[in-house]
């Protein structure tokens, strides 16, 4: 017997624009990244307060381009800040919306992801979903812990795409997610390096503004004696020293910039500073990876290098020569946030896994 075709909507809001993707099944039929100017964005006195305005233009727009939203069997949204959650697909509901609208977890446009769709599905009689949510919450206990018991770790790392190929690795080593153990690095505007084992995300540096390596934008792990006579120091607000963290750090505060390309084109140039400053990032890379491959014991099936820095062959090899001792890595740029949407609501509608309830166990604090 065939299995019935679905066509869904997925929606990933970001900051000054919204991606929309139509799929029938995996492929995909339509794609669009719709930009908001400054001044419609700045209209608006909170985030969660443009979805109006944002489901006006989507819907406006997949009309103009002929698409028929009557057709449509769900409709996913990019998941946003919300209470720690084990990974998997949620359907949208009354407690996740109510969330959402309050930002209890911060302010971010991947919280009006939840929202649109659910708003769009209603009209329709069709259900929402998000999928794999920034906060997927799946550490063991031990990984709470920080020397601090009032600053416990947190999961927050990139979760949609970390656990899509994680997936798609699985699949093409032949084997099932939930039984290897994986490493996964998504490198990025930030970076989050992530402990696999069968399935669940056990360990992971929180890639938001917490540990880790530097990375485009953001400063990873800094010195805490000196981060603290930093703060203390009277010549930054607070909001400066968390530019210094995220937005201003890493290769933005070494270079003045967090375009990869116009690095490596300085590198092709003979700048020093950028060389060194380009292998002082892989290092702290691979000196993350080593460290998530003694949480697995060293059983570990690959390595796996993901998101927009992957594409840069020289990068990847910078960081494959010092940790090809532990696994083969696996390499797959790209982010493809609407395909990773699409995939966990296609798992629900076929019937391959069952979706997740939000909120689930609510005492996920840490240690």
């Amino acid at each position: 017997m065939l299995q019935p075709l679905y066509r869904i909507l997925v929606i990933n809001p970001g900051s000054t624009s919204t991606k929309i993707g139509v799929f029938s099944d995996g492929n995909c039929i339509f794609e669009q990244t719709i930009r908001h100017s400054q001044e419609e964005i700045t209209y608006f006195n909170r985030i969660i307060d443009q979805y109006d305005f944002r489901k006006k233009i989507i819907l406006q727009t997949l009309d103009y381009e002929g698409i028929n939203i009557s057709k449509l069997s769900a409709v996913c949204g990019r998941g946003g800040l919300l209470k720690p959650i084990e990974g998997g697909t949620y359907e949208v509901n009354e407690a996740m919306l109510q969330d959402l609208r309050h930002s209890i977890n911060g302010e971010h446009a991947s919280n009006l992801g939840g929202i649109l769709a659910h708003e769009i599905a209603s009209g329709l009689n069709i259900p929402a979903y998000i999928v794999d949510p920034v906060v997927v919450d799946e550490l063991e206990d031990i990984a709470r812990y920080s020397g601090v018991p009032d600053i416990p770790r947190k999961s927050i790392f990139h979760a949609l795409n970390q656990k899509a190929v994680a997936r798609r690795a699985a699949n093409d080593l032949n084997k099932s997610y939930d039984n290897i153990n994986l490493i996964v690095t998504h490198m990025g505007g930030g970076i989050t390096v992530g402990a696999h084992h069968k399935g669940k995300v056990i360990d992971v540096n929180n890639g938001l503004h917490g540990d880790g390596p530097f990375s485009p934008e953001r400063a990873g792990t800094v010195p805490a004696g000196d981060l603290v006579s930093l703060c203390f120091s009277g010549q930054y607000y607070r909001d400066e020293i968390m530019k210094k963290i995220v937005g201003q750090g890493g290769m933005m505060a070494y270079l003045k910039t967090n375009n990869a390309i116009e690095i490596e084109k300085r590198i092709k140039n003979g700048d020093e500073t950028a060389q060194k400053t380009y292998d002082a990032m892989a290092y702290q890379i691979a000196k993350e990876i080593g460290s998530m491959s003694a949480v697995l014991y060293g059983k570990v099936d690959a390595i796996i290098l993901t998101g927009g820095l992957a594409y840069g062959d020289k990068f990847n090899d910078l960081i494959t020569e010092r940790v090809n001792w532990i696994a083969d890595t696996m390499i797959y740029p790209g982010e493809n946030e609407l395909e990773a949407l699409n995939s966990g609501v296609l798992r629900v509608l076929n019937k391959e896994e069952s979706p997740s309830v939000y909120p689930i166990n609510e005492n996920r604090k840490g240690v």
